[in-house]
Formats: structure tokens, C-alpha cells, sequence
């Protein structure tokens, strides 16, 4: 029974071993929140600028329009004075129509993120209303086997 209980012993402290490893091998991970706007990519652009820079007061520090990131001094009542960089990414879908928003802020706890992408979500909803809809995809029409594609007969 010894040689049982020792066996299982370190077999658990081999495999604690090995994830204590991996996880202090690989990189912190950073935490980021982010949401799906349908208003196109200027119009997301423009309000999560506004967002920073007018509503909440804070120093941008870099931006690209083109590419699409706002880099920008974080400040909050929990940070006090002292500000930490946070972004906030614009990523174009292919469609064309909607913008991937993922705002990152990694010294400071993820909900602030969250708060970020919420009041922006309700400032693109409050300037500019209801998302637009988006048009429903069609599947693509089956040729068939004998690439007839309305089905009838031949010609």
C-alpha cells in the first residue's frame, strides 16, 4: 500500500512540476475586452477618438486612422494620478461593414476594458442609433452535377 500512495504522490508532484513549469516558461497573458460595431469603420473611429480625447479627458498618445489604433495615458479613480498606457485597436472585417474594437489597458484589472468598450458601444447607439442592419448572405447557387444552374432543361 506505501508503494501505491508513494507512487501517487509523485506522480502528482511530477505533473505539478511540469504545469508550474510551462506556466512560469510562457508570457503573461494580457487580458483585453472588445466588441463587434456595425456602424463602419469611420464612424467607430471617430467616436471611440471622441470617446478618449473629449468624453473621458485623456492624453492620446499615438494614432493611425489608416491602420487603425488609438494609443492613449489611461486614468482612473483607482489609478489616482498616475496614468498607464492603454489602446484601442480598430480591425476591419472583411465584409467591409463591420469593425472589430478591442480596447487593452494590461496594468490595470480587465473590467476597466470592459467599461471602455460598454461606453463606447452606447455612445455609437446614442449618436448614431440602432446598427444598421446587415444584409443577409445568400449561400452560393449549386451548379449540380451537370452545371445547369437554374435547373431547367438545355437550350
Amino acid at each position: 500500500m506505501r508503494t501505491f500512495v508513494r507512487a501517487v504522490v509523485s506522480g502528482t508532484f511530477a505533473a505539478l512540476a511540469v504545469v508550474t513549469a510551462i506556466a512560469l516558461s510562457s508570457p503573461l497573458a494580457s487580458a483585453k475586452s472588445g466588441f463587434d460595431s456595425s456602424y463602419g469603420f469611420d464612424r467607430t473611429w471617430n467616436a471611440g477618438m471622441r470617446l478618449v480625447r473629449v468624453d473621458l479627458g485623456l492624453k492620446v498618445t499615438e494614432k493611425d486612422d489608416v491602420v487603425g489604433y488609438l494609443l492613449f495615458d489611461y486614468k482612473s479613480p483607482e489609478s489616482g494620478a498616475k496614468a498607464v498606457p492603454a489602446s484601442m485597436e480598430f480591425i476591419r472585417a472583411k465584409d467591409g461593414g463591420s469593425v472589430r474594437v478591442v480596447v487593452q489597458i494590461p496594468k490595470m484589472p480587465g473590467y476597466h476594458e470592459q467599461v471602455l468598450v460598454d461606453q463606447l458601444a452606447r455612445k455609437l447607439r446614442s449618436e448614431y442609433g440602432d446598427p444598421p442592419k446587415t444584409p443577409p448572405v445568400s449561400p452560393p447557387r449549386d451548379a449540380g452535377a451537370d452545371g445547369d444552374v437554374d435547373g431547367g432543361e438545355g437550350s
